[in-house]
């Protein structure tokens, strides 16, 4: 089918769930950050659960073709994973700057990063359990974790960044094992600090993707709307990609305009193109977003061409975010047929 639909990650979290105004009030976590639950435990873990059920019935309701468990038992798209290693110190955290260069607190890494379990397969066998429609879940790439952590251990930060990637290697390979049909890496900062990604982090990814044999796809994106409001008119880190591991790329063009010719330089890669626009809490019409996808479709073949948001959708407000995925769904219609394909 072309112009497969799906979301890059998260949906709205409800706000019997979590307190979505302390949630939007502060930077993205990297240490945990239990106060922001509404619900002690031992209610969360079913909390959890039924929210994740609604996200995927909302996904569903929607009529998207690839459905994730919208990261609903997530505090932030990294945190729970980083923070589930061996190596690092939880109870005395470091600081690092964040991407728009506030201090944060991180997890310090303080021995060999490795993986103790598997963090994410119980997660998506609820998802799995829960939707007959193929399955998208998301983990922390390397690079980013080592960006959102405070080193007191490695002699350098490439030989941290390739535990990290052996850690998330070890964590996708559970997945695909458990019956995952795509596996997505968030690589934020990969955009962030071009740099940095060149010179170790292009490697580290390609080692967390070392013999893995299923669909995997890496997100890049300029930040989430709610926090990041400025937007370059390109990416600083893209091309690059072009020798990574990955079958699909997820990247934002919505925000920022993105121009669309760099597309041109990933010739075999599946593009997520993000054509939802985060920043604008008015939902677009179909013709809109169809619009969006249109100027990738002069640099991108549409067989490979898969409709996305710019980026994850927890901060929206769940009708805003839901008015928007029914428009995408509608606006792949529209293209399917444009293309001969009913």
């Amino acid at each position: 089918m072309l112009f497969p639909t799906t979301i890059v990650g998260s949906y709205p979290q409800p706000e019997w769930l979590i307190d979505r105004a302390k949630l939007a009030g502060r930077f993205p976590p990297r240490v945990r950050a239990k106060e922001l639950w509404r619900l002690p435990e031992p209610w969360l873990a079913m909390a959890q659960d039924d929210a994740t059920l609604l996200a995927i019935r909302a996904q569903e309701d929607a009529g998207l073709d690839i459905v994730s468990d919208g990261e609903i038992r997530r505090e932030s798209y990294s945190n729970r994973f980083a923070t589930a290693l061996e190596g690092v110190d939880l109870d005395n955290p470091g600081t690092a700057l964040d991407r728009s260069g506030h201090p944060n607190p991180v997890p310090r890494i303080v021995g060999r990063i490795r993986r103790r379990h598997a963090v994410e397969v119980d997660d998506l066998a609820f998802l799995k359990a829960h939707t007959t429609r193929r399955t998208k879940i998301t983990v922390p790439g390397p690079f980013t974790m080592l960006q959102q952590a405070q080193n007191d251990f490695y002699a350098s930060e490439e030989e941290a960044a390739l535990d990290y990637a052996d850690a998330v290697n070890a964590e996708i390979r559970d997945l695909f094992a458990a019956g995952a049909d795509v596996v997505q890496i968030d690589e934020p900062y990969m955009q962030a600090r071009p740099e940095k990604a060149r010179q170790y982090g292009l490697k580290a990814l390609n080692r967390a993707l070392d013999g893995v044999t299923g669909t995997t796809a890496v997100h890049i994106c300029f930040g989430y709307a709610a926090i990041i409001h400025q937007r370059p008119s390109g990416y600083s880190f893209l091309p690059e990609l072009a020798d990574c591991r990955c079958r699909q790329l997820s990247i934002e063009t919505a925000q920022s305009g993105l121009d669309t010719s760099v597309l041109a330089k990933l010739p075999d890669k599946q593009v997520m193109v993000g054509c939802v626009d985060l920043s604008d809490m008015n939902v677009e019409t179909p013709d809109v977003i169809a619009g969006r996808i249109r100027r990738a479709l002069a640099h991108v073949p549409p067989e490979r061409v898969i409709l996305a948001p710019d980026c994850g959708m927890k901060y929206l407000p769940r009708e805003v975010a839901q008015g928007k995925l029914r428009a995408m769904v509608e606006a792949a219609r529209m293209l399917r047929r444009e293309h001969g394909q009913a």
